[in-house]
């Protein structure tokens, strides 16, 4: 008779953390324009750089904030949340700060300008959070902002049991160098983005549509 223990037998968690700008302007950058991987289903994607049968999602986070000063843009990130909440993910946003600006050359003119606040702050708290609550194995972070990199190292240097792996968006891994040379650190390219995609209607569990892919991203 053979006996094992539950954690021998169990997959291994897995957390996933997604800094959404970092995400979204790369996706943004790409040349010619891809509007419509921006409709990107991140259930899918994250799954697509684990091992089914070792590993298995416990939790995916989307770190972002809405620019609420820009109707049209706020109306489509609102959509868009709706439909990752609709696959499983759970946002956490944060906020615009509006900063009063002044030209200091001749025209002395001025304007309001809006920094994005917390969303960094937030994803280093969670990854932070959940591995002191020992609620993952391995944390999959999607992003290629160095700013990060403390958090992670913290985890690595205190939770020695804990994998860590930063996912960077496509045309990003060659600007992540600080991750490259500490962090287990894969490309996401393209042809992730392209079959990873929500679909163009998305409904609940009684067949009720929830939302439908805004025109922009089509």
């Amino acid at each position: 008779m053979f006996f094992y223990r539950d954690r021998e037998l169990a997959k291994k968690r897995i957390f996933c953390f997604i800094d959404g700008f970092n995400l979204f302007h790369a996706i943004d950058d790409l040349r010619p324009k891809n509007n419509h991987l921006k409709w990107l289903d991140l259930n899918k994607l994250t799954k697509a750089f684990i091992i089914p049968s070792m590993e298995e999602i416990k939790a995916i986070y989307y770190f972002s904030a809405y620019a609420t000063w820009l109707p049209k843009s706020h109306r489509t990130h609102q959509d868009y949340v709706k439909a990752l909440q609709a696959v499983g993910v759970i946002p956490v946003m944060g906020r615009f700060k509006a900063k009063r600006r002044c030209c200091k050359a001749i025209c002395r003119k001025h304007w309001i300008s809006h920094e994005e606040k917390e969303s960094d702050v937030n994803l280093a708290l969670y990854i932070l959070h959940h591995a002191h609550l020992n609620h993952y194995d391995k944390a999959i972070i999607i992003t290629a902002d160095s700013d990060l990199y403390p958090a992670i190292n913290l985890i690595r240097n205190t939770f020695a049991n804990k994998e860590v792996m930063v996912l960077t968006p496509p045309n990003r891994y060659s600007i992540a160098r600080e991750f490259r040379q500490n962090v287990t650190t894969r490309k996401m390219k393209v042809k992730h983005l392209q079959a990873s995609l929500l679909p163009n209607q998305i409904y609940d569990s009684g067949r009720n549509l929830l939302v439908t892919i805004p025109n922009k991203y089509k």
